[in-house]
């Protein structure tokens, strides 16, 4: 039991460190795009912790976290135009 924690806790360090690492690029960036990635990045890390300490898939959940942060992030720079 105690392996399968450590391999948890370790894809959970990795999602967040290449969110960290994704958010530093953004200077080039529209604001559509910062947004974007953003949230795509956050999405990610959040969905691959998820995954991992409840048991399921690290990969599933850091995938449709992503897609649902990248479209979270592109409607709310919708919004913010409005």
């Amino acid at each position: 039991m105690m392996k399968k924690v450590e391999i948890k806790s370790t894809v959970a360090v990795g999602a967040l460190f290449a969110a960290a690492l994704a958010l530093s690029a953004c200077s080039g960036m529209t604001p559509t795009e910062q947004r974007m990635l953003s949230g795509g990045a956050g999405g990610a890390a959040g969905g691959a912790a998820i995954g991992a300490m409840t048991g399921g898939s690290a990969t599933t959940g850091a995938i449709l976290g992503g897609a649902a942060g990248t479209a979270g992030g592109y409607l709310y720079d919708q919004s913010q135009r409005r």
